[in-house]
């Protein structure tokens, strides 16, 4: 055993010794390059054969498939350009893809606002600053004459048709702002109605050669800005979507496409299926079109993308891509089927380019191909086959509308749209939603346009009008005062706001069982006011739906449009620029899936508990 003596002596000298202070030093080696090239340092050569041949062995290089690349190639096409072009419930027109597909499928008139269907006030001061601007350097007296001829309406606050602008303070300040100048609208529609612009315009006497040529000007101007319909637009009010059709012709007949449920807002090959019980859209054409053929002799390009696995053992690939990183679950299939395309068969895959002209429809008659061997084959689309087979694989093909079992249709359809498109912001916006509590669907009209042009939220928009019309009638706030003793108050029917319009479930024609939605309207009950409760209309054209026809329509709503998602419905401009470079601004809709349902507040028999007193 060791005395602790020693032992307590030994770590006293260990502590002193530590605690001494001290320098470290850390020595780098590194290489002293010799010259000013790394080339040969940068091949990583192996100098052993042997090891070369094995490693290619280990990794298959040695394994032969009797496959040989393709050195040539010879396709057949034939395209055939869209000629027509049918909206829905309306009669066939010639197609123009001058014109983007989506504004002309999506026009809608510019722009309906409230009942009297009057064009907002920021375009009425838009075209009657133009006016001014052309006719003020040939006769500057005649600025003050059509500004008293064609003035903007100042509102009265004593007239019912007014309210929609007196109840709203933006909507006032806007006219009244705009008093005195020139409403272009007034004098836009007297040219449309056959009248000349210096009707009435005393100080254009002899100036009527040079004047009138000038509103012919103005006219096409303003037809030219806004993208206006000719004639029924594609919009189906009772199902809230487009439908449309456009026809290529064939050797006999002519090949349908029809797009039954748009409202994406953008126009794609997805689209359209093909109607086969359509020989031919409209009358048939007066001299028949033939298929403009074209046959391709080529070699065909390996294609290539980013990150493309290197097929050669001693290459290394860019890093923009990094399949190693991706990790897919168990039920990503499109993600594990896009990891085997990338990693396996990325090198199988030769493209034969082909331009194809937007609004045509190209069809691939056959293609062979001929191989390193000399091998010569006729390859076959992947899509052939049975147009309902679940095993079919297809991409960019267009389904056949209302068959069971036919051959599929293997051409390719690239229709004149847009590449991208410009949103403005809601003019009006509705939520169709079912209401649990109540038993019924309501539009609820969450933005609405205002006649100066710009768009207010629904609810505010109700709010101030009632509160216009109870200044009007001069309602005092009064509470009846509950009975001596009473103990309870009953309410026979709870208010719901304006903005918010009933949908009720009416038979169908004819039908005993089906229903569908019909708009219909709450009653405006002011108490104090002598005149009958009239009901409160929308304010929005979307469900203005033949309000303003004489006589009036009932707008009527396929109930399956409605689900218990919701509906919302939106419309606004929008603008895009064509391949000619002019810029085309259309009104158009869009509809997407809501919020959920929605609670009115409706209620009916309330029985109120009474405070003790």
């Amino acid at each position: 055993m060791v005395p602790n003596k020693l032992i307590t002596a030994n770590l006293e000298t260990v502590i002193a010794t530590r605690s001494l202070p001290g320098i470290t030093i850390w020595n780098r080696l590194e290489g002293r390059p010799r010259a000013d090239k790394f080339d040969r340092a940068l091949r990583a050569e192996v100098r052993d054969a042997l090891w070369m041949i094995t490693r290619q062995w280990q990794m298959g290089e040695f394994q032969g498939d009797d496959a040989g690349s393709p050195v040539f190639a010879k396709v057949r096409l034939e395209t055939t350009r869209l000629r027509k072009y049918q909206p829905a419930k309306a009669a066939v027109e010639e197609f123009n893809d001058a014109i983007p597909l989506e504004a002309r499928v999506e026009q809608m008139p510019v722009p309906l606002v409230l009942a009297k269907q009057e064009i907002s006030l920021d375009i009425r001061l838009l075209v009657g600053r133009h006016w001014i601007n052309l006719i003020r350097a040939l006769a500057p007296a005649a600025v003050t004459e059509f500004k008293a001829a064609y003035p903007i309406h100042i509102p009265d606050p004593s007239q019912i048709n007014d309210a929609s602008i007196c109840a709203h303070p933006e909507a006032w300040s806007n006219f009244a702002a705009a008093a005195g100048r020139m409403d272009g609208i007034k004098l836009y529609l007297h040219l449309k109605a056959g009248g000349q612009a210096s009707d009435g315009i005393l100080s254009l006497a002899g100036l009527e050669t040079q004047v009138d040529p000038l509103g012919h000007k103005l006219v096409a101007w303003f037809e030219k800005l806004f993208f206006q319909p000719t004639q029924p637009s594609a919009w189906i009010p009772e199902q809230l979507e487009y439908q449309f059709a456009v026809s290529t012709p064939q050797r006999q007949g002519e090949k349908v496409f029809v797009a039954e449920e748009y409202f994406q807002g953008h126009l794609d090959w997805y689209n359209f299926d093909i109607d086969q019980s359509l020989e031919v859209l409209g009358a048939p054409a007066a001299t028949p079109e033939a298929p403009t053929p074209t046959t391709l002799t080529m070699l065909p390009t390996q294609v290539t993308f980013n990150g493309m696995p290197n097929t050669r053992w001693w290459a290394f690939e860019d890093s923009r891509t990094n399949f190693g990183d991706v990790k897919p679950d168990t039920t990503d299939l499109a993600k594990l089927l896009l990891i085997e395309f990338g990693l396996v068969y990325a090198n199988d895959w030769f493209l034969i380019p082909f331009t194809v002209p937007a609004g045509s429809v190209a069809n691939i008659q056959g293609i062979a191909v001929t191989n390193v061997f000399g091998e010569r084959i006729w390859v076959t689309a992947a899509g052939s086959g049975d147009d309902d087979d679940w095993q079919r694989w297809a991409m960019f093909l267009v389904s056949i509308k209302g068959q069971g079992h036919e051959p599929a249709d293997l051409s390719l359809m690239i229709p004149p749209a847009a590449q991208k498109v410009l949103e403005g912001q809601d003019l009006e916006e509705i939520m169709f939603a079912r209401d649990e509590m109540a038993n019924m669907v309501w539009g609820v009209e969450r933005t609405i346009p205002l006649p100066s042009g710009e768009p207010k939220r629904g609810r505010e928009a109700a709010e101030e009008t009632r509160a216009f019309f109870e200044r009007k009638v001069g309602v005092v706030p009064h509470v009846v005062p509950p009975a001596p003793g009473a103990k309870i108050r009953y309410k026979v029917m709870t208010s719901v706001p304006e903005n918010w319009i009933p949908m009720i479930p009416v038979h169908v024609a004819g039908e005993n069982r089906e229903t569908q939605l019909q708009r219909a309207a709450m009653l405006r009950i002011i108490e104090g006011d002598p005149v009958p409760p009239k009901p409160v209309e929308p304010r929005t054209s979307l469900l203005r739906v033949g309000l303003d026809e004489v006589p009036q329509v009932s707008y009527l709503l396929h109930e399956e449009v409605v689900p218990r998602a919701a509906v919302r419905v939106r419309q606004g401009f929008q603008r895009t620029r064509w391949r000619d470079g002019r810029a085309w601004l259309w009104l158009g809709v869009r509809k997407q899936t809501g919020a959920g349902e929605g609670s009115s507040g409706l209620a009916f028999d309330q029985i109120i508990d009474l405070p003790k007193t």
